[in-house]
């Protein structure tokens, strides 16, 4: 008897001493053991993001020193291992943020990541919880001091058309009207007669129509096996007699079609997705983020190739977008129309067909359209959004603004493009759903999210990767605009930038 209490004395001891062992050593050295899962880097003109994945949350403290421009980060709980020194090689020259990545064991148990800037930034360092396929998450999203304009860079794009185009191929200006009815009517024309003032080399471009335009710079995806045919031109009628529309008032004097028109029509394209969020991901591997995006290249091709339209893509390369931002970028440009392009998905590889949905105010259309918005809502939660930055703490406000009438105008835009698409593929539905999609609600956008096909379905996967079928859903897409603005043409704006 005398042994055993001796025996459970001495476990009792060991216990505590074990305990005081793990107190003096803290949280520090326990999170030691702390496993690199993954590091990523995902560059763009907007922001450069890079991630630190890891089995169990890690925590950071930064500092930033503005000159020259760099973040230094300390990461506690984790050794320098080759993961983190890969860091250094994924961060490539032409990243437009970042010029290199340096990586040190700073302590025991704490590695320095020191980044050096291209140009003045405002960094946001946050973690992220497990979501969906992801564990923890370290994010540094490196945001310009001075961010990007829209606007501005639609400017760079129109003016280096006209710049590259032969001086025989101008065709002859309109009418010369006053300032201030270009400002009014095509602010992007009014702008863009600003900054060619600026540049001697630049010709005055504010009231040249867009026929005739070249090819973006952007190439397009390649075509195997198959020749692109032209797109088909848009055929714009005589403008509508005034009325009440988001974004325009009564009295405004509606451009003239039949030859040219006073202001360029924007058409803001929303390639789902993108960096840390791939979206729906296929059976065969295939990943939404990255055939929405090759089908709103060929679409933006058409577009920039009618007169007097230009396409802007809510993301141009494969990053991260939130939610809210995407519907900011539209406005920001004065977009006419807003086009979510996506990929649907379901449980089973049965589902088949490409739809087509608006907002609703008054709930879902159905149960799926219900489902499916709810899995498009949460995609901030897979990309991954600072909810403390105050864009985030804002977005619900603006996404309770719309409107009845832009929800009316973004059914007759959804019914045209429906009508397109079924003529190149199978339809899920043959009338255009609703649901409350937070992307879709701009209030002075008509705006509609189209999903393409069911990227579960084996076969449809297939076609989605497919050139044949992305050309032929980019014409389909492109007559469902024109045929969209054969009816609805787009009045003068009363708004000034």
């Amino acid at each position: 008897m005398k042994n055993r209490k001796s025996s459970v004395g001495l476990s009792r001891r060991h216990a505590l001493q074990m305990g005081s062992i793990v107190l003096l050593l803290g949280t520090q050295h326990i999170a030691r053991g702390a496993s690199i899962v993954a590091v990523r880097v995902w560059p763009s003109k907007d922001y450069t993001r890079l991630t630190i994945e890891s089995d169990t949350e890690i925590k950071a403290h930064q500092f930033f020193i503005p000159e020259p421009p760099r973040l230094a980060v300390d990461i506690e709980g984790i050794d320098l291992i080759p993961a983190l020194r890969e860091l250094v090689a994924k961060v490539k020259s032409d990243d437009p943020n970042i010029s290199g990545i340096r990586v040190g064991q700073n302590a025991p148990g704490v590695v320095r990541l020191v980044m050096d800037m291209k140009k003045p930034m405002l960094p946001q360092v946050f973690s992220l919880a497990p979501v969906a396929a992801y564990q923890h998450r370290l994010v540094f999203d490196l945001y310009p001091a001075k961010p990007l304009d829209p606007l501005e860079a639609l400017i760079a794009e129109r003016l280096a058309d006209h710049t590259a185009r032969p001086a025989a191929a101008v065709p002859a200006p309109p009418t010369p009207t006053s300032p201030a009815a270009n400002a009014v009517n095509d602010p992007l024309g009014s702008l863009m007669a600003q900054q060619s003032g600026k540049a001697a080399s630049a010709p005055s471009v504010a009231s040249a129509p867009l026929a005739a335009r070249p090819a973006p710079a952007t190439p397009r995806p390649p075509v195997i096996g198959l020749r692109e045919k032209d797109p088909p031109a848009v055929n714009l009628p005589p403008p509508r007699p005034q009325a009440e529309m988001p974004g325009f008032s009564r009295g405004d004097s509606a451009p003239d079609f039949d030859n040219k028109t006073d202001r360029l029509v924007i058409v803001a394209l929303d390639p789902g997705h993108g960096g840390e969020d791939p979206g729906a991901i296929g059976p065969g591997g295939t990943r939404e983020k990255d055939v929405v995006l090759q089908i709103a290249h060929r679409l933006r091709d058409r577009i920039n190739q009618q007169p007097n339209m230009r396409a802007y893509l809510t993301r141009d390369a494969d990053f991260f977008v939130p939610l809210h931002v995407r519907v900011q970028k539209a406005q920001s440009v004065k977009a006419d129309l807003f086009i979510s392009l996506h990929a649907d998905a379901f449980f089973t590889d049965v589902p088949q067909g490409a739809s087509v949905f608006a907002l609703s105010e008054k709930g879902a259309s159905s149960s799926a359209a219900r489902w499916l918005a709810n899995k498009e809502n949460s995609a901030d939660l897979v990309g991954g959004i600072n909810v403390k930055a105050k864009d985030a703490q804002v977005q619900r406000a603006m996404f309770d603004m719309s409107t009845t009438a832009q929800i009316n105008d973004s059914m007759k835009l959804g019914s045209a493009m429906l009508g397109e698409i079924g003529n190149v593929g199978k339809l899920h539905k043959g009338r255009v759903e609703q649901a409350s999609f937070a992307v879709l609600k701009a209030p002075d956008i008509p705006s509609v999210l189209v999903e393409t096909a069911f990227i579960s379905n084996p076969m449809e996967e297939a076609r989605l990767r497919s050139d044949g079928y992305q050309i032929q859903l980019a014409d389909a897409l492109m007559r469902g605009i024109s045929r969209y603005f054969a009816k609805n043409p787009p009045l003068a704006r009363n708004r000034a930038l």
